[in-house]
């Protein structure tokens, strides 16, 4: 699944950050005038998410490092990196702190909620701000989604670690403020405000949920996965010619989104064996024509197939 370039889901990076700032500061003011547990989980939300997109810029710019003797590949991999630290803050500042002071709340006997009106305001702004945040995910993620691929596919698929923080940090936004609202209207109504604590504690579950589901696809990244299977199929047409008598193996790691180690070990036809130098060029330019956009770095070596190649190799 080919990518546009390094920059690829950076854009909704921005635009999230800038709504969380402002979403941040008016709901700080709505906890300051309700003292609702619901809002000021939504608040230590917003102020987490401002850090986690600071630390994503933080990445990317990390991640265009040179390369040198110490990282002869670069430093690319910081995105998956910065990307694992993101979850982790999401997980503890963002769901467990949240649960933490809702709960305080929910046994609390003197909690209330005031300026309710005031507070579902500043809700629906928060949410019309983070509609307009994740709707930039979604054009990000159509730019980069070139297969057409079902949306749960994509996000499985995708390298950009990026956009798949962004896609869940908006949605979960939304949904949070959806709870909050909920909540706060219970609360308002009933005259009870254990929906509002409730609705904290909820909120901070889902952070929760959210950030373990993150953990888990950026330590596959960060441990290193090989390209989808329809690019592995375009790196294996390559090798589709007639002087090559068999690919007795080949490898794929992606270093970045758009960063790829590529090694081979392929049988080249007898005849054809004083012209190994030409056709290992060649099929290198094939596979970087095929991949415009990608950096690869590909290492291709010559090797006569034995039946029991697998075992006899087992490091291969």
């Amino acid at each position: 699944m080919e990518k546009d370039n390094n920059k690829g889901g950076m854009m909704s990076v921005i635009a999230a950050l800038g709504a969380n700032v402002l979403v941040a500061i008016s709901k700080f003011v709505g906890f300051a005038v309700s003292g609702s547990a619901a809002m000021l989980n939504e608040s230590i939300h917003s102020i987490v998410d401002c850090g986690n997109e600071i630390l994503l810029l933080v990445g990317n710019k990390q991640a265009e490092a040179k390369q040198t003797d110490q990282h002869p590949f670069g430093q690319a991999r910081a995105k998956y990196f910065y990307s694992m630290v993101v979850a982790m803050m999401l997980f503890f500042a963002g769901g467990a702190l949240g649960i933490m002071e809702a709960t305080e709340k929910l046994f609390h006997p003197e909690h209330s909620v005031e300026n309710t009106w005031l507070v579902m305001g500043i809700l629906v702004f928060g949410l019309i701000v983070e509609s307009i945040s994740l709707r930039v995910a979604f054009k990000e993620i159509n730019e980069l989604n070139k297969d057409n691929l079902p949306l749960y596919r994509f996000l499985r698929e995708s390298r950009h670690s990026e956009i798949l923080i962004i896609f869940t940090e908006d949605t979960c936004a939304v949904v949070g403020l959806l709870i909050a609202l909920t909540g706060t209207l219970l609360s308002h109504f009933t005259g009870n405000p254990f929906y509002d604590a409730l609705s904290g504690v909820l909120i901070g579950v889902l952070l929760c949920l959210a950030a373990l589901l993150l953990a888990r696809e950026f330590y596959s990244l960060l441990i290193g996965e090989s390209v989808t299977k329809k690019d592995l199929a375009r790196i294996n047409e390559a090798f589709n010619r007639n002087d090559i008598s068999k690919l007795i193996n080949i490898k794929t790691i992606h270093l970045s989104p758009t960063d790829i180690l590529v090694t081979a070990k392929v049988d080249i036809k007898d005849e054809c064996e004083v012209q190994s130098p030409e056709i290992v060029n060649d099929i290198e330019r094939t596979i970087r024509a095929a991949f415009p956009s990608y950096k690869i770095y590909i290492y291709i070596e010559t090797d006569n197939y034995q039946e029991d190649y697998d075992s006899a190799h087992p490091t291969c």
